[in-house]
């Protein structure tokens, strides 16, 4: 496997925010196999969330390059469009529209596609069945659990078929049964659907589920194990 193109490979990426010159991520370099499930921990201000942010586009590297399939991030013409195809996004704070029912919130990335309005419903419908939502799917977020905005949004971040499913901290602001489930609810995808998870947390519980442990201390990457 080592001698095949990762669906990720970082190469001495640096990250440095000009407000106070903090370097945020100094030199990580790393690869991640096309359908592992990965944790990356560390404490906070460790640059995990930078790390995530940098392999998903949703910011560019003061230096060092992130590859998808081979393919340099910094050399894509957008970034939007790599996000649009390729990645969907799971964060700690839901990010649900408030005045968007549960289907249409997972309808939003499809906008970026050609599908027709039939085809964001349908595809909405089947996605809130797969994370057992399919009785709430007309309920706005105020009506739902926290439990079930999370299902939602991992709903809205497979909207666009993914190769790679990135989440910052998703069971941070669920209570530990709550947790476990959206767990379970990873794992099953991982193993179902052969999603590639990448997956920042604090807790050993969500990275003992994981097939390799990436960990940061002040921007670096001091090691990596598997559980």
């Amino acid at each position: 496997m080592a001698d095949e193109v990762p669906l990720l490979r970082t190469d001495n990426l640096c990250r440095v925010y000009p407000d106070g010159q903090v370097q945020a991520l100094q030199n990580v370099s790393l690869r991640i196999e096309a359908g592992q499930f990965v944790a990356i921990m560390g404490p906070s201000g460790s640059g995990k969330s930078t790390l995530l942010n940098l392999l998903g586009g949703l910011d560019r590297p003061t230096s060092g390059e992130v590859y998808f399939r081979g393919q340099a991030l910094g050399a894509m013409p957008s970034l939007d469009a790599y996000r649009a195809r390729h990645v969907g996004f799971v964060f700690q704070a839901f990010h649900l529209l408030p005045t968007l029912t549960a289907a249409e919130n997972v309808q939003i990335p499809m906008f970026e596609t050609l599908s027709s309005s039939a085809q964001r419903r349908e595809r909405a419908a089947q996605l809130l069945e797969i994370v057992g939502l399919a009785h709430r799917a007309g309920h706005l977020p105020s009506q739902l659990s926290v439990g079930e905005r999370q299902r939602v949004a991992i709903a809205r971040a497979l909207a666009n078929q993914p190769d790679l499913l990135l989440a910052d901290e998703p069971t941070g602001n669920l209570d530990s049964q709550t947790a476990e489930q959206i767990l379970d609810l990873f794992c099953r995808l991982h193993q179902e659907h052969r999603m590639t998870l990448v997956v920042v947390t604090h807790g050993l519980e969500v990275a003992r589920r994981a097939q390799q442990i990436f960990h940061l201390r002040d921007g670096r990457l001091v090691n990596h194990t598997a559980p």
